[in-house]
């Protein structure tokens, strides 16, 4: 990155200070880089476009990009999916070509098109009537190479003193993003392991072994039925996408409800539906209804690859639980403990002996009839527990 080697005064001046100094208290670096390019425009640089490429961790996508243009107040974000390197708006872009070491992208787009280099995004931006494009890498710590863009439409592109002032904003700028990209990843990581509830409690602080609180909530134990004969039989490959679509099928639903899934054991869940939100223990059954539907779905798309359908058992429970972190000195899980959990994971493991897919606990029941029509399955007894635990039935 050719970065100006002496404090020359350029028109961003302002605007790096404003960066330094200025944007302690904003959170988000796409409010940020849209209010840098309003800025820049007021300080007399002609920025009609620009965007910002980062690379985040997400398990569904590569990255994101931020596109600011003339008039907007705030930039406008696009989700990046991983095999975005495969398609043509990749390859031969100024973001392909940044990934194979380049410093430094500068397109005359006033000039005629065939001595230009070819990609579709410079037509596009000829159409706009742009006139000057310029692209560099946004270093970050350990390496790590982010891509940031400018356009305009003045007659004859950006003057030096235009190129000068853009390139002093680099290295601030760099800082500033990588703040709030680490912070964003922090909290994106924390939601995809532990959960958003519990990722927020961790950022807030409570990450000392032992600390928690007391929920009462609905828990749900799900897990899937003869997976060690499948994952004997069936190849390495297929075990995972068959795991992965049952997680789909099952926690979709959970989240779109209102449920946090605490943990994913083995071919298991543990969720959780807090009763602070009046309708919980309603919320839990319209997802436990909109998963089985979803197994279904999975199961026929199955049969016609003559895959065995998937069978599973869910336990539900209502009650008091801890709710924290509980682990040894350096390694700590987040998570829900107490008889009620225990009691749902009994529930879970008598589904395939009461011939059930689903059983709720008489607690859980009370809180749900008469709105959910229930099967009533008797007495039972439940391991751990020295009385006979009176059982319901879902087949919603």
């Amino acid at each position: 990155m050719n970065v100006p080697t002496n404090n020359a005064p350029t028109l961003s001046d302002g605007v790096v200070d404003w960066l330094t100094n200025g944007t302690r208290d904003e959170r988000f670096i796409d409010n940020i880089f849209a209010q840098m390019c309003i800025r820049l425009q007021q300080v007399g640089i002609p920025l009609k476009r620009s965007t910002l490429h980062v690379l985040i961790h997400h398990p569904q996508w590569l990255g994101a990009r931020f596109m600011w243009s003339d008039g907007m107040r705030e930039a406008e974000i696009a989700r990046v999916d991983y095999d975005v390197r495969e398609r043509s708006e990749y390859i031969g872009s100024p973001a392909n070509e940044m990934q194979d070491g380049a410093t430094e992208v500068r397109e005359n787009l006033e000039r005629d098109p065939a001595l230009g280099r070819k990609h579709a995004l410079y037509d596009e931006m000829r159409e706009r009537g742009l006139t000057d494009y310029v692209a560099w890498p946004l270093y970050h710590t350990l390496g790590k190479r982010h891509l940031i863009t400018f356009a305009t439409d003045r007659p004859g592109g950006f003057d030096h003193a235009h190129i000068a002032a853009l390139k002093k904003l680099l290295p601030v700028l760099s800082l500033v993003s990588e703040i709030r990209i680490k912070n964003r990843l922090a909290r994106t990581l924390l939601e995809t392991y532990v959960g958003s509830h519990a990722g927020e409690l961790i950022l807030a602080g409570a990450t000392r072994r032992g600390t928690g609180t007391t929920v009462r909530a609905a828990i749900m134990i799900c897990d899937l039925r003869d997976f060690t004969k499948i994952s004997d039989n069936w190849p390495r490959d297929d075990v995972i996408d068959l795991l992965n679509d049952y997680f789909d099928a099952m926690s979709e639903p959970i989240a779109r409800h209102g449920g946090e899934i605490l943990k994913f054991i083995g071919d298991g869940l543990l969720a959780i539906f807090p009763l602070q939100e009046p309708n919980a223990c309603t919320n839990l059954l319209h997802a436990v209804t909109e998963a089985r539907q979803a197994m279904v779905a999975l199961n026929e798309r199955n049969n016609a690859t003559s895959r065995a359908p998937l069978n599973y058992g869910i336990g539900v429970h209502v009650g008091d639980v801890m709710y924290g972190n509980i682990g040894s000195t350096s390694r700590l899980d987040f998570t829900v403990i107490g008889p009620a959990v225990n009691m749902a994971s009994r529930l879970e493991a008598l589904t395939k002996q009461l011939g059930r897919t689903v059983l709720l606990s008489r607690d859980f029941a009370e809180l749900v009839q008469p709105k959910f029509e229930l099967e009533h399955v008797g007495k039972h007894e439940v391991r751990g527990f020295s009385d006979p635990i009176e059982l319901f039935a879902y087949h919603g």
